[in-house]
């Protein structure tokens, strides 16, 4: 049972060195899933810089046994989950410390330490999961040499892995065997993992441009093997990649993935061991979609540039998480942008990236649970890996990398390794050796200011106007930059960001004009830095009043405060030659319309006034029209344009959110381009419905996604019922590939098709067997439209489904996530039952898996946004969830910065 305790905070600022440091680490394990035995022997030495004092190893849900050192008994206390040792040996010579513990892995819930699924052993050991294997120092900047012996019963767990390379292994007696691993170099402990039981492994041998050999293994359970070409491909790749752009070579004489199907991320970077969700691994055309793909793509890139920029060089403290964290996603973008290829789909690429960072990133940042890319104080730290150290981390790399460029970014790199590779470092350290390698760039001349990136949190807003004289050829930019208020952080003590703000002019017929600035050519595209609170830059030789196409490529992690007419949006949706920024004026002209539609439908009562029949104007309607027919654009393009905005990032543009009244305005919407461009996706529909021999490449997947969409959108038009409902169910039926598939089954669940239920139950007949393919059945139905209230009944009722384990991480997200996160019509109810869900299952999950439980809590972030009665319902649930006694650090932090407390 848990006990009531006072969360302790930890500040950034409190950081000092440990007062002793672990040079070599020898574990043994003898495993078994009822009581894991552990023996840890380590050889510790005094750190000279910090004053005397007594040894405190971190450990939680630990049986302690024996404490040796230099081999004999010593005297110890227990402290607050920690081992306490103070008759310790004087002076600088290392000390031999051996602890003995023994666990639970079967019991372990959490799914963080050492844990069993399936009849598997696997760890998972970030941020502080290596304190329930053995008494430690848990902490990053603490950096061993690791030797690790596995015993186990052959028979059961016939496979024993490790970091590193494999020194030897052999048979014991009774029918046990034993595994021996080393790692060359040296790690914080939330690098170490162990994996033990009856897997198989795809392998292949590559050689780097070094010349030297390594052995690649994706290990999986039996019958998935099949199910691995892909992540083998992707990691193949994305060593040849980091060996290409970046000279960082694969530096073990092996690579290992192994998938597991309970695990509360997405992956692990373990050195040399990385353990992945399945969802992240497994893959074929019968059961992943393209997003499938890709992600697999992205994350197995991810982990693997982890080996560089997290383990070679880590981070000093839990704070600097977006060293490691922002840096690899940037990785992973640029990555997965030259893996697709041609410029359209590196744009793509980049629109979906900033999707993200927009509806879920900016959303947080504007909420309570907003904190810096460098937090200044925590009190769980697993509630730190989010959106904005991730997101928002990679955002500020990439500043970095526009400021100083591609050539640039490569120096930078280097001597960030030059410096640093095996050392435990922070955020500054890293900007100042990008800034150190180029001396002459904005980075370096503004570089004190640009470190506010990492210190202050929110998302700045840039504030445009110009002005164009006539009579002098000239069109003046004003910039002015904001940032509202965090907590924690007043508005006026913010001081001004670097803000690179990359922009064209366009004129009347949309031609790209040519800059000049201060009597120099800059060409057709040019960065302004922005680093004070207001700045004013004079464009000269524009003779006529020119449309600004402002933050290229979301040139900065900014909201654009721009007072576009309608028509500068629709001459930049047809005519920009940056792709992201046409897609933003698309947006733009949606949400003007999706907004002001809800403001207007305020004050009405009636159900007829609330949903009206034509939003959009003719001339949007027109455009959205021109662009569906474009015969040069990329169907991935023309996807990204026809999709609305969310309901979610419709919300974050309001100040007050009534839910319901958002999902109407969009819905009519919806139903309206459905309606009226009925023609053109019945076209765009028949020219890509069939795209030959499954291949997840970015072409064929772009018209796979507009044909999805397109059916979706016929269904919708014919309200779910007729022709094109029975071609979705045909399509359920007959599709070759899970994109098809699952695109057919949504259009018929979105428009809610009497079609349906039937399809529904075939892609469950057909599929059941598919852990993966099941969460996607799951999810579908969670995010169903909520049709007189019936979807909460639904999740219910799912919930007592034989195939539904709330225990496991990826069906409890597939269904209880996507309802309360991914389903604002069905979830915020003016009888409050979905916020009752949300608390009932909060409460379930924290008994079970707190990290669990601490995500689903964000989903109620933004209480205080809600109109009346929402907002009173939500706060109640809030306060029923923080009432809870023996409520865990990682919810309690949650709710408490909910509630403002």
């Amino acid at each position: 049972m848990k006990t009531e305790q006072t969360p302790t905070v930890v500040q950034r600022l409190d950081y000092t060195a440990p007062a002793f440091w672990i040079e070599t680490v020898e574990l043994a394990f003898d495993l078994d899933p009822a009581k894991t035995r552990v023996l840890n022997k380590m050889q510790v030495r005094r750190n000279p810089e910090v004053p005397a004092q007594p040894l405190r190893l971190d450990g939680e849900d630990l049986n302690l046994a024996r404490v040796l050192v230099n081999g004999s008994g010593t005297s110890f206390k227990l402290d607050g989950g920690q081992l306490v040792l103070e008759n310790l040996p004087e002076g600088p010579e290392p000390f031999a410390l051996e602890i003995f513990t023994t666990c639970a892995p079967l019991k372990n819930t959490q799914l963080s330490g050492l844990y069993v699924s399936q009849e598997t052993f696997f760890t998972q050991c970030e941020a502080q999961g290596f304190r329930r294997i053995t008494y430690f120092l848990d902490r990053p900047d603490v950096m061993a040499s690791y030797s690790v012996l596995l015993r186990a019963d052959k028979a059961h767990y016939p496979v024993l892995l490790s970091n590193g390379n494999l020194v030897e292994s052999g048979d014991l007696d009774d029918g046990r065997h034993f595994a021996r691993w080393h790692d060359p170099h040296k790690k914080p402990s939330y690098l170490f993992a162990l994996v033990a039981g009856k897997l198989v492994a795809r392998e292949q041998k590559i050689t780097s441009r070094t010349g030297k050999e390594h052995l690649l293994q994706v290990w999986v359970r039996p019958g998935d093997l099949e199910k691995t070409e892909h992540a083998m491909r992707s990691l193949m790749h994305a060593i040849a990649w980091d060996e290409a752009r970046f000279g960082l070579p694969l530096d073990l004489e092996r690579f290992m993935i192994v998938a597991t199907s309970d695990f509360n991320m997405g992956a692990m970077e373990n050195k040399g061991l990385n353990i992945f969700n399945t969802k992240y691994v497994l893959a074929n055309q019968a059961t992943a979609t393209d997003a499938d793909f890709a992600n697999i793509e992205s994350v197995v890139g991810h982990e693997y540039f982890h080996n560089w920029t997290g383990n070679r060089i880590t981070c000093r403290d839990w704070f600097q998480l977006s060293l490691k964290e922002g840096l690899t996603v940037f990785r992973d973008q640029e990555f997965s942008m030259d893996m697709a290829g041609s410029a359209s789909a590196r744009a793509v690429k980049r629109i979906e990236d900033v999707r993200v960072l927009r509806t879920v990133q900016f959303a947080e940042d504007a909420g309570p649970m907003a904190h810096p890319v460098r937090p200044d104080s925590y009190v769980e730290i697993n509630n730190f890996y989010t959106v904005t150290i991730y997101e928002k981390g990679a955002e500020v790399v990439r500043m970095q990398h526009n400021l100083v460029g591609k050539d640039g970014f490569a120096q930078g790199m280097k001597l960030y390794f030059e410096r640093f590779d095996g050392q435990a470092v922070t955020c500054d350290d890293f900007v100042q050796a990008m800034a150190d390698a180029n001396p002459a760039s904005p980075l370096a001349q503004h570089l004190d200011a640009f470190k506010r990136w990492y210190s202050q949190a929110g998302t700045p807003t840039v504030h445009a106007s110009g002005v164009f004289d006539a009579q002098a050829q000239t069109y003046t930019l004003t910039l002015r930059q904001s940032c509202p208020a965090t907590p924690g952080q007043s508005a006026s003590a913010k001081q001004p960001f670097v803000i690179p703000v990359t922009l064209g002019l366009l004129d009347g017929q949309g031609k790209a004009l040519p800059l000049q600035l201060q009597g120099l050519n800059v060409g057709t595209e040019h960065t302004l830095v922005l680093h004070q609170e207001e700045q004013a830059w004079t464009f000269t030789g524009i003779t006529s009043q020119p449309t600004p196409s402002l933050l290229r490529s979301l040139s900065a992690p900014v909201l654009l405060d721009y007072p576009f007419t309608e028509a500068e949006l629709l001459t930049l949706l047809a005519h920009d030659s940056d792709a992201f920024n046409r897609w933003e004026a698309a947006q733009r002209l949606s949400l003007r319309i999706a907004t002001n539609a809800i403001a207007a439908t305020a004050e009405t009562a009636t159900e007829k006034e609330q949903n009206p029949a034509n939003l959009l104007p003719q001339s949007v309607v027109d455009a959205l029209r021109l662009v569906l027919e474009h015969p040069q654009l990329d169907a991935a393009f023309k996807e990204l344009v026809l999709t609305l905005p969310s309901e979610s990032y419709i919300a974050e543009q309001l100040d007050s959110v009534d839910p319901q009244r958002i999902h109407s305005v969009r819905e009519a919407m919806r139903r309206q381009l459905a309606l009226a461009l009925q023609p053109q996706w019945q076209a765009a529909y028949e020219a890509h419905a069939h795209t030959g021999a499954y291949q997840p490449e970015p072409i064929a997947a772009g018209r796979r996604a507009l044909a999805g969409l397109a059916l979706n959108m016929l269904c919708l038009a014919a309200q779910g019922d007729g022709v094109w409902a029975g071609k979705a169910y045909q399509r359920v039926k007959d599709a070759g590939n899970m994109t098809d598939k699952a695109n057919a089954l949504q259009a018929l669940v979105q428009s809610a098709s009497p079609l349906a239920s039937n399809a529904l139950d075939y892609f469950y007949r057909q599929l059941r067997h598919e852990p993966l393919v099941l969460d996607k059945w799951f999810a579908l139905q969670a995010a169903a439209p909520d049709v007189q209230g019936s979807v909460l009944p639904a999740v219910k009722a799912l919930l007592k489904h034989p195939d539904f384990v709330l225990k496991n991480p990826n069906r409890a997200r597939s269904l209880v996530f996507t309802y309360c996160n991914a389903n604002p019509g069905g979830f915020h109810r003016l009888d409050a039952a979905g916020y009752i869900f949300w608390a009932d299952h909060v409460l379930a999950l924290d008994a079970i898996n707190p990290q669990m439980a601490a995500r689903l809590a964000r989903a109620l972030d933004r209480w205080q946004k809600l109109a009346p009665p929402y907002r009173e319902a939500a706060r109640e649930a809030i306060a029923r969830v923080a009432a809870k006694a023996d409520l865990s650090n990682d919810v309690r932090e949650v709710v408490a910065r909910a509630l403002g407390e």
